[in-house]
């Protein structure tokens, strides 16, 4: 902002305009991985991130910027939607959780860095770490191998065991795996769902359901506007800003660690509703906070609980909340319609991001009270609806959980 002269509205559209581009790549990523497969299409994304950074490096004017983060957007968008899949694809039913809840946990560390380490150098600098991974992974993905149901999708059966065995172990028995998901994939090709219009029949409502509902009231929660404006949060309650965004980082690493043992212990459903409580407690703590700070009552107490519900939030979010519906998404999706209902889940997440980033700062400064005790009410919703609709998915086949969620007959 300084640097550029940048008004709130335009800092506003530079911070949530990555949410509107990411909307985009959501439109895209199912039918881009349908079409090409999983690693084409990380492939993609990884080229959509690195032009994204370069616009930033380079970039001269505020509009360039502004394009980088739309770039990033995209690549983003889809991001959201193949990685869990394709982790969810070719992890084994006993530690998929884990799997996917370790992919949670490089993110927090990425997040982590970017807050510890922001506050030290230039922000040309910081792109420029930013885009060092996905130098990396454009190679690392040449050396994965393609999901097995994919392959099974497209009716290449002879490198469907080829990447399961790789996958597994070249001493691994993948014959019964095989069978089932040939046999599986036979079943739904004989089902309508390829349509976009298809996912509001009557036989796909509950992962629709599930999967639209657990991503708009988790977006809804607050998240876009509490990391994209943490900084800001924290020097409006009194806290130091940069003490406390690196404190902030730190801590979300362990929480992050233990989701990835949690996914598989506790369960999906479980860890959502304690994580969403636990968030749902933390907004409650920070609206209280700045509630009495509009009171005048003393500047320590109010500083400390806005402080200690910002980092109850941002533990909770990292522990389960944040990650636990992409992990459920990826797994109650059959294959006919992954791609199309995968868009359009992604798709929301990303426009109800999109509107919590751009419109978080208005409404702060509006009444800072008011937005964090409607972001309680929404983290509280998530309990809710978790414990009405979601169903339980640890130790079962995709095979078996999409069965459940879809009426076949």
């Amino acid at each position: 902002m300084d640097d550029l002269g940048l008004s709130i509205a335009e800092y506003s559209v530079f911070a949530s305009i990555m949410t509107f581009g990411g909307m985009i790549g959501a439109l895209i990523s199912g039918k881009v991985a349908d079409i090409f497969g999983r690693r084409v299409t990380m492939w993609l994304l990884d080229l959509f991130f690195i032009l994204g950074w370069c616009s930033i490096i380079f970039g001269k004017r505020a509009w360039w910027l502004d394009a980088g983060r739309l770039l990033m957007g995209v690549g983003s968008g889809i991001q959201l939607y193949v990685a869990p899949i394709y982790i969810s694809e070719v992890t084994p039913k006993n530690i998929r959780g884990c799997f996917a809840a370790a992919a949670s946990f490089t993110l927090t560390l990425g997040f982590s860095l970017a807050y510890y380490i922001g506050n030290n150098m230039n922000w040309r600098t910081l792109a420029l770490v930013g885009a060092s991974p996905c130098f990396i992974q454009v190679l690392g993905v040449f050396f994965i191998p393609e999901s097995p149901r994919w392959l099974s999708k497209i009716g290449l059966e002879e490198e469907v065991e080829a990447s399961l065995q790789r996958l597994r172990g070249g001493n691994a028995d993948i014959s019964t795996e095989a069978a089932e998901i040939r046999d599986y994939t036979k079943t739904v090709r004989q089902l309508s769902g390829s349509d976009f219009m298809d996912l509001f029949s009557r036989k796909y409502a509950r992962p629709l359901i599930v999967g639209t509902g657990l991503m708009a009231l988790v977006q809804f929660g607050g998240n876009s506007g509490i990391s994209s404006f943490a900084s800001s949060i924290f020097r409006a309650a009194g806290c130091s800003a940069d003490s406390a965004s690196r404190v902030m980082a730190v801590l979300q690493l362990p929480f992050a660690a233990m989701s990835i043992i949690l996914t598989e212990k506790a369960g999906r459903r479980l860890l959502m509703m304690i994580t969403s409580a636990g968030a749902c407690l933390g907004c409650f703590l920070s609206a209280l906070g700045f509630l009495l700070k509009d009171y005048h009552q003393p500047a320590e107490l109010t500083s400390s609980m806005v402080f200690t519900g910002i980092l109850l939030f941002s533990v909770s979010f990292t522990m389960g909340m944040g990650g636990t519906p992409w992990i459920i998404m990826s797994e109650i999706l059959t294959i006919n319609i992954k791609g199309s209902a995968g868009s359009f889940i992604a798709l929301v997440n990303c426009f109800t991001s999109w509107i919590v980033s751009y419109a978080f700062n208005f409404l702060f400064q509006w009444n800072a009270a008011g937005i964090f005790f409607l972001f309680s009410f929404f983290c509280g919703s998530v309990v809710v609806f978790v414990a009405m609709l979601v169903p339980e998915t640890k130790g079962r086949t995709l095979e078996e959980i999409q069965a459940s969620m879809t009426l076949l007959q």
